[in-house]
């Protein structure tokens, strides 16, 4: 059960980036490959880590959507320079909840964690991403 529950967790912190990332004004969409890996105090293992490629939409605003088998709402969203925190909150196979934080260095990298809590366990999600170019279908 719990290499399943990481997974979906690895999924949901994945999906969560959609929204935060930077773009260029003059893309249709940027191109970003992000990795993420949860982290379990007193586990003796922690999964792989997770890389995915996304097409991030130019300047969305929309919340990111909700993981497979969940229902999922982010609020408090707040850019401070290169820094977003945003709170969120899922129901669905899982209920979970947590704070993610990612720093920007420039236009082209991040590296940030978001907390979760789900069914009384508490765990780190590392996340780091890198802008590889331009794509042609943003999700918003």
């Amino acid at each position: 059960m719990l290499k399943s529950w990481s997974g979906r967790l690895l999924a949901a912190s994945s999906v969560l980036l959609i929204a935060y990332a930077p773009a260029r004004a003059d893309a249709p969409g940027v191109l970003w490959q992000s990795t993420s890996q949860v982290i379990m105090q007193g586990m003796p293992f922690s999964p792989r880590p997770n890389t995915v490629k996304f097409c991030a939409a130019q300047n969305s605003s929309q919340p990111p959507p909700s993981p497979p088998g969940q229902t999922c709402t982010t609020s408090n969203t707040h850019r401070d320079g290169n820094k977003v925190t945003w709170d969120t909150q899922c129901t669905g196979e899982m209920d979970m909840t947590g704070h993610g934080e990612i720093t920007y260095d420039g236009t082209d990298k991040y590296d940030g964690e978001i907390n979760m809590t789900a069914e009384g366990v508490t765990m780190t999600i590392k996340l780091s991403g890198v802008k590889l170019g331009e794509c042609d279908h943003p999700i918003s």
